[in-house]
């Protein structure tokens, strides 16, 4: 499994970032740029990808991994 993608804000735009990285992978224009640049990374990586708004908070995630189905519990 690898690193979950980020969908970020960035001054005058948005930008796709692996947990942990300090520099981003890839830098957009829109959020739906972004947005598809990181769900090719994330189902590349089977990672998670996660989306954030304008105000840093998390809005939307989708996963990539194994997931088992149907869960456990």
């Amino acid at each position: 499994m690898g690193k979950n993608q980020h969908v970020v804000p960035r001054e005058g735009g948005w930008a796709v970032q692996g947990a942990g990285n300090d520099r981003a992978t890839s830098v957009h224009d829109t959020q739906a740029g972004a947005i598809d640049r990181a769900r090719d990374i994330a189902r590349n990586q089977e990672s998670e990808l996660l989306i954030h708004g304008r105000n840093g908070q998390i809005r939307a995630r989708d996963s990539y991994g194994g997931d088992p189905f149907p869960p456990k519990g």
